[in-house]
Order: structure tokens, then C-alpha cells, then sequence
């Protein structure tokens, strides 16, 4: 059918062509234009190259429907994981009237910083990677939503997960922007009246590159684990220094270091590191499999990374909006405001009164390379061991 209509389409513009005429112009779409922002640059460009083809690929897929109301395109715009940079893409996206709606940001100090923005020049926009409450929770912008979990989300589990395992003595080393600090006191807030004893925490900035002050403590108080709340260039270098200078405590994190890059950066180092993730595997998702062989077959040179479905996800709402209402941003925030039970590659989307939609985490862990969820793991089998225990 799509072949024939090709086909159909072809001979029409030749016909016109030959007889020195061009296409009507009703049988032109208007273009709706959809920001996507992240971090296309710098250490944790890997995760926003994998979020920015994932968009990319919704865009695509839409615009290959013959029966769209609008064609789509996608502008990508860098915000290299710094809150100022971002500030400056965000404002970029939301003074250009030609822009519908924004997918937006991995990084959680960057989210926040620029939702004040979004709402000033009432850009709708929908989060794809940013775990921090404070994105949704921390005002009533109708304009921000959010489609993957929260640290909120991440952090039940993983606080379920580490005290089943027996750990029981705790170091916590966080970066000193937003994220690392939230997270710190939803630890602190998630343990309290548990046994676990917080020996001693450590703020470290985002661009640190030495931690022998750091580690030389901790490798002093001998925690029995080493809870990470940082990205992944931060984690990598934080997990190699603790191999040099021979700490042998056990180290987790949150989702900030779920990317192939960690395992890419660290080798063998990175095995055994124990993480959550607001998403199940990918091939466990209901379109995981579809998502997967799409984006093979886009042939990107990147991967997805673990929060790539999430910005095709992010994409797609923002599609189906403009389908349903319009390439307009009053019409679109409204839309996405009523937002429940909408199915997706992730499973149904439901925006609360923050805009957030929660997502149930699952516990992975490093495994040869590669993430693997927590229950099909050699480690949960016995046949491989955790330190610390």
C-alpha cells in the first residue's frame, strides 16, 4: 500500500514538473518544531547523543505517516550538563515561536535551572532523563512534566535493596550540584529509624579529579559500601581511584551512572557495581523490541543508552499532542496536562498534579560488561560475590 502510494506520489510531481507546473500548496504540511535538549557534549555526552537518536527516531517514524496532520523536525540544542549552558539553550528553545514543545535534559542541576524559564515563556516541555523531585515537585509550572521516575522512585529500592543484602556500615560520596545533595537527603531521610550507620559523608564538585582525601578516609572508617549519587564521568573516576589506593568496600549508584560508557571507561573495574534504574530492561518493555530494531535499523551511530526509550517516549507525547490539538503551546500544555494511562514503549503514561509520572525502579548490576537486572544476574544466583558482605 505504502509502496503503491509512493509510487503514485512520484508520477504526480513528474507529471507537474513536465508540464512546467509545482504541488498545490494544500499539499503541503505545516512544520511543528520540537526542541530536544541534553547534553551533546562533554562526559556525559554519551547519554545525551543516546537520547537525542532516540527523539530523533520518533520524529522520523512520524514523519514517514502519509496521514500526519504536520511534518515534524527536531532541534537539537547542546546544554553540556551545565546549568548556565543550559539556561541559554532553554531560553533559546522558548523565545523561538517556531518551536512547539521541548524534550529536555539529562542532567538534573540543568532541569532545575531552567524551569523557571520554560514557564516564563510558557514552552510545554517534557522531562526525558532528570531524576530530581525538586524538576516537578518544586513548583506548580503547568508546563513541565516528566516521563521517567524520580530519585523518589530510585531511592525506596535502592535502600530496600542494599539493607536486604546486609550492608549495614555506609559511606556516601555525592556531588555537590542539586542531584548529588537531593539525593543525599532522601538517603537520609529513606534509612532513618533503620540499623544502617552513615559513617561519614563526602560532597565532591562535578569536575573534581582527585579523591585521595576522600578515599584515604574512607578507606580509614572501612564501610562495608560506597553509595555514589553523581554522573557517570564522576563515578568512573571515583570507582578507579578507590581500586589504586586499595578501597575494598563494595560500591553502588543510582541511575546517573547506568550508561554503556561506565563499563567502556572502567573495564573490568566497573564489575560487581550495583545500581537502580527507573526502567526494566528494554526488551522486558511493551515496545522495547520494537524500540530496539527500529533504532538498529535507523542506524545511529550511538546507543540508546538505558534513558533513550524515555526521550522517545517524551517525543512521541509531545507528537500525539500536536496531532490531537494543534501545533500550538497553550493547546499542547493543556494536552499533556490530561495526560493518563497513555500507553507507550515504557508502559502507560500518567502525569500527576506535578506533571510527574511514576515509574517502578529495578535494581541492575554490572555484570561482564554490561547491566544486568539484579534477579537474572550470576550474583543473585550465588556463582558470583559482592564485596563487603
Amino acid at each position: 500500500m505504502l509502496w503503491s502510494r509512493g509510487i503514485a506520489v512520484a508520477a504526480l510531481t513528474a507529471i507537474a514538473t513536465l508540464s512546467g507546473l509545482t504541488l498545490t500548496h494544500a499539499q503541503q504540511k505545516e512544520t511543528a518544531r520540537i526542541a530536544f535538549l541534553g547534553p551533546l557534549t562533554g562526559g556525559n555526552s554519551a547519554t545525551g547523543l543516546g537520547g537525542r537518536n532516540s527523539a530523533r527516531l520518533a520524529v522520523d517514524s512520524r514523519n514517514a505517516d502519509p496521514d500526519r496532520r504536520y511534518d515534524y523536525e527536531l532541534v537539537p540544542l547542546d546544554d553540556e550538563c551545565l546549568p548556565n549552558v543550559g539556561i541559554q539553550a532553554a531560553t533559546r528553545a522558548a523565545t523561538d515561536r517556531s518551536v512547539v514543545a521541548g524534550v529536555t535534559h539529562f542532567c538534573s542541576a540543568v532541569a532545575i535551572a531552567t524551569v523557571d524559564v520554560y514557564n516564563r515563556f510558557e514552552l510545554p516541555v517534557v522531562v526525558w532523563g532528570a531524576i530530581l523531585p525538586a524538576i516537578t515537585h518544586g513548583n506548580d509550572y503547568p508546563e513541565v512534566h516528566r516521563v521517567n521516575g524520580s530519585m523518589l522512585d530510585e531511592s525506596k529500592v535502592l535502600v530496600e535493596f542494599l539493607t536486604g543484602l546486609g550492608y549495614k556500615r555506609w559511606a556516601v560520596i555525592h556531588d555537590t550540584t542539586d542531584y548529588g545533595t537531593g539525593y543525599l537527603a532522601i538517603l537520609r531521610e529513606k534509612l532513618a529509624g533503620s540499623d544502617v550507620e552513615i559513617l561519614s559523608t563526602f560532597g565532591v564538585a562535578a569536575d573534581q579529579q582527585d579523591f585521595s582525601a576522600e578515599l584515604l578516609r574512607v578507606k580509614e572508617i572501612d564501610p562495608q559500601i560506597v553509595v555514589f549519587a553523581g554522573l557517570t564521568p564522576l563515578g568512573v573516576r571515583v570507582r578507579s581511584q578507590m581500586d589504586r589506593l586499595g578501597v575494598r568496600s563494595q560500591f553502588a549508584g543510582i541511575s546517573g551512572i547506568m550508561s554503556v560508557s561506565y563499563h567502556d571507561a572502567l573495564g573490568s573495574l566497573s564489575e560487581g557495581t550495583i545500581s537502580v534504574h527507573n526502567s526494566a530492561p528494554l526488551e522486558t518493555l511493551p515496545g522495547g523490541q520494537m524500540f530496539v530494531d527500529e533504532y538498529a535499523k535507523a542506524g545511529f551511530a550511538e546507543p540508546p543508552e538505558p534513558y533513550g526509550p524515555y526521550a522517545f517516549v517524551a517525543t512521541n507525547l509531545i507528537i500525539e499532542a500536536i496531532e490531537e490539538v494543534g501545533a500550538n503551546r497553550e493547546a499542547v500544555r493543556d494536552w499533556l496536562n490530561t495526560v493518563e494511562n497513555r500507553n507507550s514503549i515504557a508502559g502507560p503514561i500518567t502525569f500527576d498534579e506535578h506533571g510527574h509520572n511514576s515509574v517502578a525502579s529495578t535494581k541492575y548490576v554490572a555484570q561482564d560488561g554490561r547491566w544486568v537486572r539484579w534477579e537474572d544476574s550470576l550474583y543473585a544466583a550465588g556463582e558470583r560475590m559482592l564485596s563487603g558482605r
